[in-house]
């Protein structure tokens, strides 16, 4: 029990240590502004329910290309984006794309698995996307519809966002990707440093061009985010920990080899539990790959690993509810097991 313990608490250890300043903070940082400054019924128009679904999707899924989160730090963004006005469909292929399939995550996979890997990745994950997307939206669409009132002609007139809200968005989301983009290797330590840099020009920012009533309101729902997702964030890790140390290498390479349905569902099912940080799938999967794990489950656990985790489960349960999580969670773990199997037998 003691190993077990130790197990969590040093799993718990590393995600604070690694995780909290340059992804968490601005994250919330993230979410909290596009809930305050974000006009809502604009954004009914671009990924509301209402809107083409198409259309929707389409852009849902190429901007979160752009979001080198993990599984827990794209949470308080797909929640300010649901909060802003968009639709549960929209809002959740941003919480399956952005981990499972962002740029960073993509380059670093084609320098250790290959080109080829990296094309099985984006085109699955495009698939998986509108799927989700499109499950999403049939189960939970009506609630979403009563939740706010249809657009008018004059929200058509109203700008999504003003100008000086717009800049401090990007100068956070800068402050979030620009640590993992430009500190690859090397310390933790500059990654901080690069992080201090950006997140002191977005407060000088915003201290100059906004006014005192839009920071509060900025802080107060960052600081809701915060409150709601961050201690499920911790449990779920500390629990991860505990999994780890429980699950023996041997059963894993055991029931992950080959490219049979039953090792991309195993595969599919590893990687929805665990948590990866953005980038550490790779070299994870490319480890067990030489110990044996086909090609299937393996971009199976590419996919769901950085895109599902345990703290993801419960975070997402405590900010869109039991039944979306529920719905979510079974509709990748099936997605994952079947792409697995199609690549792994019929196209790699």
């Amino acid at each position: 029990m003691k190993e077990l313990l130790n197990s969590g608490f040093l799993s718990l250890k590393d995600y604070v240590a690694t995780h909290i300043l340059t992804c968490l903070v601005p994250a919330f940082l993230l979410a909290g502004a596009m809930v305050s400054f974000i006009n809502k019924q604009t954004v009914l128009l671009y990924f509301g329910e209402k809107t083409n679904k198409l259309k929707t999707f389409f852009l849902s899924s190429i901007s979160s290309f752009f979001l080198a989160a993990c599984s827990c730090t794209v949470i308080p963004v797909a929640c300010g984006l649901y909060y802003s006005g968009a639709g549960v469909g929209a809002a959740f292929i941003v919480l399956w794309v952005a981990p499972s399939t962002n740029i960073l995550s993509l380059l670093y996979t084609g320098n250790i698995l290959g080109i080829n890997m990296v094309l099985a990745r984006v085109s699955a994950s495009l698939v998986m996307a509108f799927i989700v997307g499109t499950v999403m939206m049939t189960f939970f669409s009506k609630e979403k519809l009563n939740t706010y009132y249809t657009e008018t002609n004059q929200e058509v007139r109203n700008p999504i966002i003003g100008e000086n809200e717009l800049i401090l968005l990007v100068l956070i989301f800068t402050s979030l990707i620009m640590p993992n983009y430009l500190v690859q290797k090397g310390k933790y330590l500059y990654k901080i440093l690069v992080w201090l840099f950006f997140t002191a020009v977005v407060f000088i920012y915003s201290l100059k061009f906004l006014d005192k009533r839009k920071i509060k309101s900025w802080l107060t729902e960052t600081l809701f985010f915060v409150k709601a997702i961050f201690p499920l964030l911790l449990i779920g890790v500390f629990i991860v920990g505990i999994i780890s140390k429980i699950v023996p290498q041997q059963l894993i390479q055991k029931y992950l080899g080959g490219n049979s349905i039953k090792a991309s569902f195993f595969a599919t099912l590893l990687g929805s539990i665990s948590y990866f940080a953005t980038m550490t799938e790779a070299p994870f999967v490319d480890t067990l790959m030489k110990l044996g794990m086909g090609k299937g489950p393996a971009l199976a656990l590419l996919l769901t690993g950085p895109g599902l985790s345990l703290p993801n489960w419960l975070a997402i349960a405590r900010i869109f509810g039991i039944k979306k999580a529920i719905v979510y969670v079974l509709t990748i773990i099936i997605l994952g097991t079947i792409v697995g199997w199609i690549f792994g037998n019929f196209i790699f």
